[in-house]
């Protein structure tokens, strides 16, 4: 069901998450206010309303206004850093899981490593254990249970209730999933290079290879990230993008002949989706970004990198 006062922070939204009339940029006309505005215990975050649609899951995509770190990764930071100290993160994290109602879920978060590698998180006793979904190999491989070792991957999958999918960005692209029919999920952390390894196309696989999914059931949800209005590459990036994904030319943008390459992630993981066979009008795009709007999000890319961390989550509700 909506949120009874979603209706309020509509306008407040529309007027924040405007674009700015880039040329090329596409996936703004899909839905153009699929996300909302929620707000709890002093803590913003958004909420895509298609997966909000959806009774058994609780996802939410963090802002940093609220939560106690200081500069320079003042706010809700929700990343370890050397900038900030485990117990603001960890009281950080706290308030943000209340607050979206999901503090007795069992979190499952990996080192991120941009890549296009995928685990699937599963119960073990209080915690998470995890087991790889390479696709290379011959079947599924549980990994090693310690617990200060999370895997070195870029996609969470689970059918399971009560497990936490995290993914943790500060200008990447996070990508959440969830499959209507099979109740399962999916978290995607999509930097330039998982996008060049195919992270998001990866990850459709991997919910098929796992709970059966098939993509015209998914919903995706794209939150904040960091733009082509900021997002500077080399020209050695835009060419392999050119050699590894064909139509690839229209992910890059220039202010002006000869500049620089600008990437649009956002447009090079929908293409993904829409090539792994999810449906346009169930990919929904967040249009901020990460680096322009600093006051919402924290931006390695603008603040450099002792700057704090969003969380984009999502769960399934006990039955």
């Amino acid at each position: 069901m909506r949120s009874p006062h979603l209706n309020r922070l509509d306008s407040k939204f529309q007027t924040l998450a405007a674009p700015r009339g880039r040329k090329g940029v596409v996936y703004w006309l899909l839905l153009p206010h699929a996300f909302h505005l929620q707000r709890g215990d002093g803590l913003e975050w958004l909420e895509c309303g298609a997966i909000a649609r959806l009774e058994w899951a609780r996802h939410g995509f963090s802002l940093r206004r609220g939560g106690s770190s200081a500069a320079p990764a003042q706010g809700l930071n929700l990343g370890f850093t050397l900038a900030d100290s485990r117990e603001a993160v960890e009281a950080n994290r706290l308030r943000f899981f209340r607050a979206l109602g999901v503090d007795r879920f069992a979190l499952a978060d990996l080192q991120q490593v941009h890549s296009a590698r995928a685990c699937r998180a599963t119960r073990a006793g209080g915690g998470v254990a995890y087991i790889s979904m390479d696709a290379a190999a011959p079947a599924p491989t549980r990994l090693p249970a310690q617990a200060s070792l999370k895997p070195e991957a870029d996609t969470l999958v689970t059918d399971e209730a009560e497990v936490l999918l995290a993914i943790r960005t500060a200008d990447c692209l996070p990508i959440l999933v969830a499959d209507s029919d099979r109740r399962a999920i999916a978290a995607v952390h999509a930097g330039w290079r998982g996008t060049l390894a195919g992270v998001a196309e990866a990850a459709i696989a991997a919910m098929g290879r796992a709970f059966r999914s098939s993509p015209p059931n998914l919903v995706a949800a794209l939150g904040p990230s960091i733009r082509s209005c900021c997002y500077e590459v080399g020209p050695e990036v835009e060419e392999a993008f050119r050699n590894r994904w064909p139509g690839s030319e229209t992910f890059f943008q220039r202010r002006y002949p000869n500049a620089r390459p600008m990437l649009d992630l956002a447009a090079a993981n929908l293409a993904q989706l829409h090539r792994s066979g999810v449906p346009s009008s169930q990919i929904h795009v967040a249009e901020f970004c990460t680096a322009c709007r600093t006051d919402l999000f924290f931006s390695h890319r603008k603040e450099g990198a002792r700057t704090g961390r969003m969380m984009s989550v999502i769960g399934i509700k006990p039955l």
